[in-house]
């Protein structure tokens, strides 16, 4: 197995990712668009605090079939107005779901919690449904990754979180992305500060080739200094993986259930009470189903995608004017 040529989600044929930020806000919008018309979703949440637009449309047994777009924003309930601005567009654009002569973009959405970051969060007038459009916008099959997007203001435990991706070819030639923003109470690196939790799934040297952290036992985990600079309750890594691969929508909710393996391996401690922890699963259909060897492993394929977003999305992050915690990569490369 080896990652697409990108390493991120857009390897997946018929997706775009789109990202928009203020960066006095510290604060922005990630958008995944279906290229090809809709694409078949689930979700799976496993954290006590979760913020979320039109999940309830994707679970098996309701009506709609498939989803036009994901957006993943900043700004905390603000945040899902973010998918307005998404689903007004695309109905100019003449997409959605039809009913008779009525057509209705299905756009869902979920949320971090980034409002004690030190940006700039006065607005008169809410900035997430423009931060939204301008995400469709710029939606591309490349982009950038760290502090950009949705996780333009996010943090962990100990740095400055952000925006990540990754991808895997498997061996049938279906191929699995994932895309997370990571806002997490735990921390993406070990106690040591110099190693990552998710490095024994490191391709190359994607997020810094640490390897693993040679401390052997259980290590007491350090103080968070996101608690101590904003606050225990400010949260939440969400995500999406998507295939090429032909599945339906309780396909698609295993999926999403089995990638959060992605979150506990790289996050300590993840699915907290204070986490809104969830992740979406798309299906292009690109390909027919998997090859019997496959499927039984297609949720582990993703849960390692995720586990490599996560600390991408660590590694990429990159420092900015009145951040409350530093980057990790100026940690590890400066000591």
């Amino acid at each position: 197995m080896t990652p697409g040529p990108r390493n991120l989600i857009t390897d997946v044929a018929g997706l775009a990712v789109g990202n928009a930020q203020d960066d006095a806000l510290k604060s922005g919008t990630t958008l995944l668009l279906s290229q090809d018309g809709p694409m078949t979703t689930s979700y799976s949440v496993m954290g006590g605090a979760p913020g979320t637009r039109d999940t309830d449309l994707l679970e098996p047994d309701k009506t709609v079939p498939g989803v036009d777009a994901i957006v993943l924003s900043g700004g905390s309930a603000f945040g899902l107005a973010a998918a307005q601005g998404v689903m007004d567009t695309l109905a100019r654009q003449g997409r959605g779901f039809q009913v008779h002569s009525a057509r209705v973009p299905i756009v869902p959405a979920a949320i971090i919690f980034d409002l004690l970051n030190n940006g700039q969060k006065d607005w008169a007038d809410n900035p997430y449904p423009g931060l939204g459009q301008q995400a469709l916008a710029n939606a591309s099959q490349d982009f950038m990754l760290g502090t950009t997007g949705a996780g333009t203001g996010a943090t962990d435990a100990q740095h400055k979180g952000g925006l990540g991706s990754a991808s895997l070819v498997l061996p049938d030639g279906t191929t699995i992305g994932a895309l997370v923003v990571v806002n997490a109470l735990g921390s993406a690196t070990t106690p040591s500060g110099r190693h990552f939790w998710a490095a024994p799934f490191e391709i190359g040297d994607e997020f810094g080739g640490l390897g693993p952290d040679p401390a052997s036992n259980l290590q007491p985990l350090p103080p968070s200094r996101k608690a101590a600079a904003m606050a225990q309750h400010g949260n939440t890594t969400i995500g999406i993986v998507a295939t090429d691969a032909t599945l339906d929508k309780a396909a698609c909710k295993r999926l999403a259930t089995a990638a959060h393996d992605g979150y506990a391996r790289a996050l300590v401690p993840a699915h907290t009470p204070y986490d809104g922890d969830l992740i979406f699963a798309a299906s292009t259909a690109r390909r027919g189903p998997p090859s019997d060897e496959v499927m039984p492993m297609l949720g582990h394929f993703a849960s390692v995608c995720m586990a490599r977003a996560i600390a991408r999305a660590i590694w990429e992050a990159t420092p900015s004017a009145d951040d409350a915690l530093p980057t990790a990569r100026q940690e590890i490369l400066q000591t």
